[in-house]
């Protein structure tokens, strides 16, 4: 968007208008205080017996009270009016900044872009072979967070016996301390302000293995030069060809699901026999759930909040009755909806709730002790609003992998996430104050048992011979 100067705007003004713009110029600048000198106090022009200091702060005690215009302004400017302008520059100014973060409707609704890659493993030009493909993940993302839940249950970070890449393409892996994994990772840090485009960047205790960048767009713009969408994450990259595989994550988790190599688990995520059913609760899941705390968070009118929040309740209330009847979402095992709804109930006491206003209830502790369900307790080590989704929660949690570098609960440092939220979405929290809690050591995910039934492998998810 071209911004013309001030001067230039002024020189495109009809002579009426110069008129006009001086005299309320000169009147502003005879009514308003003038800046007081750094020493020492004066009276304040056109307000007899009324002093100031700089920043018109107490001398007394240092309390700043900024310019203190409502304590004054009402005997130039109503103070309705200055409310009513403060508030409307600042809304402006908001959804400009809201807008940029967050595509919006003519409606106010929250609209997610559209991404760009959708490669598959198992296609001819990306063979299903160990070591050969690197992933993106940002801790703060839920949809990070899924794709690393899908790495770790399926054992593509146990170190495998023996690797099927030629020898010359091994060569080009990077030589890495560590035994080499079917999938590699690498964690990227939330830090908008040193990324040339989007929030994610390298870390020197975590660096790109495969481009070497600084940042996740130059990724982007390695793999198709001249890159004008979105830098999203997760990405996942082919480090044979060095290009781009896919940046979708329900098409990333579909691929980590199909891979089967030597060493990985026995675990099927998408069983033949539940296909039809795992992917209509998946739209529900994505469209009332996932998607619906941001389209919550980044809302821009009242309507389309409440409408929103309407859909979002109403999903979760079904989402526990299912997980009352069942220990997990379609049925006694764990399957890819299972995979797609864990992220956001883990965020949403602690992000959600308060960032997003998504607040209404508490999936770890009841908001009130009048709003607690039936036989729940207080606190977030009780019941809470939710009890089954809260141990449901915790039981995918404590899931165990034999032989992964990760297990579930390293895929997520959930106060770090919470910082990043309250740190980075500036136009949601302007002051960047991070909120108390919850932390994860209220939500009591890994030291309370969820109390569901056998916590092996082999009894929690549906083996790969199955449907």
């Amino acid at each position: 968007m071209q911004q013309a100067s001030a001067g230039s705007h002024k020189a495109n003004l009809p002579k009426s208008t110069h008129t006009s713009f001086f005299l309320q110029s000169h009147a502003v600048r005879t009514l308003l205080p003038q800046r007081a000198p750094w020493r020492g106090r004066q009276p304040m022009h056109g307000i007899p017996g009324r002093s100031v200091s700089p920043l018109a702060a107490l001398p007394e005690s240092g309390i700043r009270k900024g310019t203190s215009l409502l304590e004054w302004t009402n005997k130039i400017l109503p103070q309705g009016q200055l409310v009513n302008g403060v508030r409307q520059g600042w809304r402006l100014a908001w959804l400009a900044m809201m807008q940029e973060l967050a595509p919006q409707t003519a409606k106010g609704q929250y609209s997610r872009p559209q991404y760009a890659f959708n490669g598959h493993i198992g296609d001819a030009q990306f063979p299903s072979e160990s070591g050969r493909y690197h992933l993106y993940l940002g801790n703060a993302c839920p949809w990070c967070h899924r794709v690393a839940l899908a790495a770790v249950l399926r054992g593509h970070l146990v170190a495998p016996t023996a690797t099927v890449l030629p020898q010359q393409q091994r060569r080009q892996l990077p030589q890495r301390p560590q035994p080499l994994q079917h999938v590699t990772l690498t964690r990227l840090e939330d830090n908008p302000t040193r990324a040339r485009r989007g929030g994610w960047v390298f870390t020197a205790a975590d660096p790109d293995p495969v481009f070497r960048a600084v940042d996740l767009w130059e990724v982007y713009d390695t793999c198709q030069p001249g890159f004008r969408g979105r830098c999203t994450a997760p990405l996942m990259v082919d480090r044979v060809r060095r290009v781009e595989v896919c940046n979708e994550s329900a098409e990333i988790v579909r691929s980590l699901d199909e891979m089967h190599l030597l060493g990985c688990t026995d675990v099927q995520l998408r069983p033949k026999h539940l296909a039809a059913q795992i992917d209509e609760l998946n739209a529900k899941i994505y469209s009332a759930i996932n998607n619906g705390v941001y389209s919550s968070g980044f809302a821009t009118t009242q309507e389309a909040y409440e409408t929103v929040q309407a859909e979002f309740w109403s999903a979760l209330d079904e989402m526990e009755a299912r997980l009352k009847s069942s220990r997990f979402l379609l049925g006694e095992r764990l399957t890819e909806s299972d995979v797609w709804l864990f992220p956001t109930i883990v965020r949403l006491d602690a992000v959600y709730g308060p960032l997003f206003k998504c607040c209404r209830r508490r999936i770890f502790g009841a908001a009130s002790p009048s709003g607690a369900v039936s036989g729940g307790g207080g606190g977030f080590g009780g019941a809470g609003d939710y009890p089954a989704l809260a141990a449901w929660a915790r039981d995918i949690w404590q899931i165990k992998v034999p032989g992964s570098r990760l297990q579930i609960s390293d895929t997520l440092d959930l106060d770090a996430a919470r910082s990043s939220y309250f740190r980075n979405l500036f136009p949601l929290n302007p002051g960047g104050i991070v909120a108390a809690g919850p932390t994860a050591a209220d939500l009591r995910l890994q030291d309370l048992p969820a109390g569901r039934g056998s916590t092996a492998l082999q009894d929690m998810c549906y083996p790969r011979d199955s449907g």
